[in-house]
C-alpha cells in the first residue's frame, strides 16, 4: 500500500474524477499524502482545454516524474504519446477509467506502465472522496453529440453517453443523507442528456427534485443547441425551488459566420432568444453565464464587434473570455490563424466590456436581502450562493474586505452547509459582499 499525492486540474467532471480517483484509491487501502515529499508516487487528473493549461500540465508531469506516476485526465486520452515522450514510465488512465485507477498505479509501482485509454462504467455508485463535504458533484454522463472544430476536449470524452436516471437520483440520495447540502449535475454537456437513452435534462431534474430532503441543484453547462427542443419543460424544471436559477450556455461568439467555423450548431438568435426567456420566465431573476472565445481563425473585425454587440444587448451576469488557441488534432489547429497580436487586442477589449457588464449586473444586487446557502472556507471567512447562485462573501465580524478575525474560524465552519439570511452591502466586478442579519 502506497501514500498517493492527488492534483486535480480543470472542470467540475474533472473535479469529480479526482475524488473518484481519491475514493477508489483509499478504498483498496492507499492513504492520500499531505505533500508530494511525503508520498511513493502520484496521480495527476490533467485537463488540456486551453495551451496555457496544456503547458502547467507539462510543467507538473515532468515535476511530478520523479516517482511513480499515473497521469489521468482529458489528455491521458487525447495526447498519450505526448505523455509517453515526457516520461515513458507513466501510467495513462482515461477519464471513462477512473474506476481502474488502482491497476494502473499498482502497475507504475511495479516500474510496468499500463495504459488504459477505454472504460465504460458509469460514473455514479463510486467510492469518493469530497473536495468540500456539503457539495455533491454528480456526473450524469459523459462524452457529447457536438462536432466543434476547436474543442480538444471532444476527443478525449468520445460521443455521449447518458446515465440511466434510476442510477443518477440514487447517488444524490446518497449523497444528501451524508450531508451534502448542494449538488451538481454536471457533464461533458448536460444540454444533451437523455438524447441517446430517450430522455432529457428537464426530466432528469424534476427526478432529482423529488428526493424529500433539503438541498439546491447547480445545473451544469449546457451548449444552446440542444435547448430549444426542450425549453419549456426546462423552464418548469427551473422553477422548482431546489434549483438555482442559474443557466450555464456557452455561446462562444456573437457572429453566425465564426459559429458556423466552429461547427456550433447553433446560431446567436438561439442564445439570445433562450436568454430572453428565461429571464422573462423566471421572474425572481436568474444568473446567465455563457463563454466566448477571442480570435478564432477567419474572425473578422466585423465577427468580433457582433460578439460585443450580442453581449451588451444580453448581459450576461458571468462572461468566461478565451483567447483562442490551436489544440493538437483539431480542425481548427489546421485552420489560417489570426495575429497573437490582434488576439491579444481583441481579448483586452472583451475583458473591458465584459468587466463594466458584469460589474453592473451585480449593481442590481447591492442592498438584496435574503437566505443563502454557504458552501465554502474562503481565505477564513466563508461564501454563500443564493437562488440565483450568485457568489456572497460574508464577513462575520470587522473587516472591510469580509475577512474573519482568527477567533470566528471556528464558527465559520460552523456555517458550512447551513442557511443563512444575509444583506448585500458592497459589490464587486466577480462578486457580493454581505453580512448576516438578523442575529
Amino acid at each position: 500500500m502506497a501514500k498517493v499525492w492527488l492534483e486535480v486540474y480543470g472542470c467540475s467532471s474533472s473535479v469529480s474524477d479526482g475524488e473518484i480517483i481519491a475514493g477508489e484509491l483509499v478504498s483498496s487501502g492507499h492513504q492520500l499524502a499531505g505533500s508530494f515529499e511525503e508520498a511513493d508516487a502520484s496521480v495527476i487528473v490533467t485537463c488540456v482545454v486551453k495551451d496555457a493549461t496544456a503547458n502547467r500540465m507539462v510543467e507538473r508531469i515532468r515535476h511530478l516524474s520523479g516517482k511513480p506516476l499515473v497521469v489521468a485526465g482529458c489528455m491521458a486520452k487525447a495526447e498519450a504519446d505526448r505523455i509517453r515522450r515526457l516520461n515513458p514510465r507513466a501510467g495513462i488512465l482515461a477519464p471513462s477509467a477512473v474506476d481502474r485507477v488502482g491497476d494502473v498505479l499498482a502497475s507504475a509501482l511495479n516500474g510496468m506502465p499500463l495504459a488504459i485509454l477505454d472504460g465504460s462504467n458509469p460514473k455514479v455508485g463510486l467510492p469518493r472522496v469530497r473536495v468540500n463535504p456539503v457539495i455533491s458533484i454528480v456526473q450524469i454522463g459523459t462524452g457529447c453529440l457536438s462536432e466543434c472544430t476547436f474543442c480538444e476536449t471532444r476527443l478525449a470524452k468520445g460521443r455521449l453517453v447518458s446515465y440511466r436516471i434510476g442510477d443518477v437520483v440514487r447517488q444524490v440520495r446518497e449523497d444528501v443523507a451524508q450531508g451534502c447540502r448542494e449538488v451538481w449535475l454536471t457533464s461533458t454537456d448536460n444540454g444533451a442528456y437523455g438524447r441517446d437513452i430517450g430522455s432529457n435534462l428537464a426530466e432528469l431534474i424534476r427526478a432529482v427534485c423529488s428526493i424529500d430532503a433539503e438541498f439546491m441543484v447547480r445545473v451544469g453547462m449546457m451548449n444552446p443547441q440542444y435547448i430549444p427542443s426542450m425549453l419549456d419543460d426546462l423552464i418548469e424544471a427551473y422553477r422548482d425551488e431546489k434549483v438555482f436559477k442559474f443557466v450555464h450556455m456557452p455561446v462562444q461568439s456573437g457572429s453566425d459566420v465564426v459559429l458556423r467555423l466552429m461547427r456550433r450548431g447553433h446560431r446567436a438568435s438561439t442564445f439570445i432568444d433562450a436568454v430572453k426567456r428565461f429571464r422573462r420566465e423566471l421572474k425572481e431573476g436568474c444568473t446567465i453565464a455563457t463563454d466566448v472565445i477571442v480570435g478564432f481563425p477567419g474572425e473578422s473585425e466585423e465577427d468580433f464587434n457582433s460578439t460585443v454587440d450580442m453581449l451588451l444587448e444580453v448581459e450576461p451576469d458571468v462572461v468566461n473570455v478565451s483567447r483562442y488557441s490551436a489544440r493538437p488534432g483539431t480542425e481548427a489547429s489546421r485552420m489560417e490563424q489570426l495575429s497573437r497580436q490582434v488576439i491579444n487586442e481583441r481579448s483586452r477589449i472583451m475583458h473591458d466590456v465584459v468587466s463594466r457588464i458584469c460589474h453592473a449586473r451585480n449593481m442590481q444586487w447591492k442592498g438584496w436581502e435574503g437566505r443563502v446557502l454557504v458552501d465554502e472556507l474562503v481565505d477564513g471567512g466563508v461564501q454563500g450562493r443564493n437562488y440565483a447562485y450568485k457568489p456572497i462573501y460574508i464577513h462575520l465580524r470587522g473587516g472591510d474586505e469580509g475577512a474573519v478575525a482568527p477567533a470566528d474560524v471556528g464558527s465559520a465552519r460552523g456555517l458550512l452547509g447551513s442557511w443563512t439570511r444575509v444583506m448585500v452591502e458592497r459589490v464587486t466586478t466577480h462578486s457580493l459582499v454581505g453580512r448576516i442579519v438578523g442575529g
